[in-house]
């Protein structure tokens, strides 16, 4: 399914006490799989409880340069996604970006 070059990566991020996230998962993750000839995402998902929410995630992030993290993309998560894990989105993002310029350092 996936080229053969291609990583895997996962974020996570803490969602609030009263969020379906944490009673259905316990903390938030998103799981990114990066071409890192391109650095680009090729795909992703999210522990989302909703199908559309996941789809949304999805259309955000589908594309986009993982080699540094994106400040324009954290904004339009911002003024874009306004469901109650947005901060566990964007600290996923961040911590998954982080472990993606670790494993290129070392490689």
């Amino acid at each position: 399914m996936y080229e053969k070059d291609t990583v895997f990566i996962v974020g996570h991020g803490k969602t609030g006490a009263d969020n379906p996230i944490t009673a259905n998962y316990k903390i938030f993750f998103i799981g990114f799989v990066v071409d890192p000839k391109t650095d680009r995402i090729v795909d992703l998902e999210c522990t989302a409880t909703l199908d559309i929410t996941k789809r949304f995630i999805y259309e955000l992030f589908e594309g986009n340069d993982f080699s540094r993290y994106d400040e324009a993309l954290e904004q339009e998560i911002m003024t874009r996604y306004f469901g109650t894990s947005q901060k566990a989105v964007i600290t996923a993002y961040k911590d998954a970006q982080k472990r993606y310029t670790d494993i290129r350092k070392n490689r």
